[in-house]
């Protein structure tokens, strides 16, 4: 059964912490994992179709927070599973694990996610936000019993930051299906001690190589290229910091 996509503009997505420093879109649309933990969304901004794909990251001496977080909430999608009638996937898109540690009411998840398992018939999609936790909830079968398949998007970074071009890099090498339209990468760093530091040489002048390496390549549109993390956002490309 095809899956018919919502638009995450209807639920607010725009607002969540991975969204908000981004252009403003008229429609996005989230379509699952091309490769690893990175997510494909395709959007449409002043009447043009993009491809966004989006890489969250935590640095490897803090992985031990996103695994706390982690353990959370698949706790809550048990509990939840005892309440649903069908199979379902909940794809996490974003959690801001540093104000949700103390906050995090999981119960509450599993009811609002229980509640929401109701109304998707097989096939469709639901978005479900609670606090910042934001995530798909979709539909597969109707069974007598429940399942939820749990999946999240969090990578840990284990490279020296210096290196952080070779994310980067990465991530463009996977946008070559998406070359004949608008591409946007957003790497969003979890980290206490964000990963991009504009105060080392070195990092900043492997950055702009890798960046300006892929739009001398691009035949029809430049690419956009955003790094957020605790201080903020900006685009490599212009080098602009992002409200």
């Amino acid at each position: 059964m095809p899956t018919k996509y919502i638009n995450l503009i209807d639920a607010h997505f725009q607002n969540s912490s991975l969204f908000r420093h981004l252009p403003i879109f008229d429609v996005i649309h989230y379509h699952g994992h091309p490769d690893g933990k990175v997510q494909l969304y395709k959007a449409v901004r002043e009447e043009q179709e993009c491809h966004l794909l989006a890489l969250t990251v935590i640095r490897k001496e803090e992985d031990f927070l996103w695994d706390s977080a982690e353990d959370l909430l698949e706790r809550s999608m048990y509990e939840a599973a005892a309440r649903v009638h069908g199979i379902y996937t909940f794809d996490l898109l974003t959690f801001d694990i540093h104000n949700e540690v103390k906050t995090f009411n999981y119960a509450e998840l599993v009811t609002m996610v229980a509640g929401n398992s109701r109304k998707i018939p097989p096939g469709e999609q639901r978005l479900v936000k609670y606090s910042s936790a934001y995530g798909i909830l979709q539909k597969m079968v109707a069974e007598e019993w429940g399942k939820i398949v749990f999946k999240t998007s969090v990578d840990i970074y284990k490279d020296k930051p210096v290196f952080l071009d070779l994310l980067i890099k990465k991530l463009f090498q996977l946008s070559g299906p998406y070359a004949h339209k608008p591409l946007i990468i957003l790497l969003n760093d979890l980290s206490s001690e964000p990963i991009f530091n504009p105060g080392d040489k070195d990092q900043q002048k492997r950055l702009a190589a890798v960046v300006n390496e892929q739009s001398q390549s691009t035949i029809d549109f430049l690419p956009e290229v955003y790094i957020q993390d605790k201080n903020g956002a900006r685009e490599l490309l212009s080098g602009t910091e992002v409200r």
